[in-house]
């Protein structure tokens, strides 16, 4: 739901970052993108993109995730 309402007010498009769940700009993404397998993730930090390209199937797996 949340990604419609930005999008109704003009926002691009939106991913999820996949360490923290936190809904991310893809056009502005604070952490930046990291590619794996072919596919680009967005982050919405520097640290959660940092965790992820070191073990990128255990937070794509589930088996990881970020402690807020």
């Amino acid at each position: 739901m949340v990604s419609k309402l930005r999008n109704l007010f003009g926002r691009g498009e939106t991913a999820e970052d996949p360490v923290c769940h936190m809904t991310v700009d893809v056009g502005k993404a604070p952490g930046g993108t990291h590619v794996h397998e072919g596919r680009t993730y967005y982050f919405c930090g520097p640290g959660c993109r940092v965790a992820f390209s070191k073990e990128p199937e255990a937070y794509l797996s589930g088996e990881k995730q970020a402690e807020m």
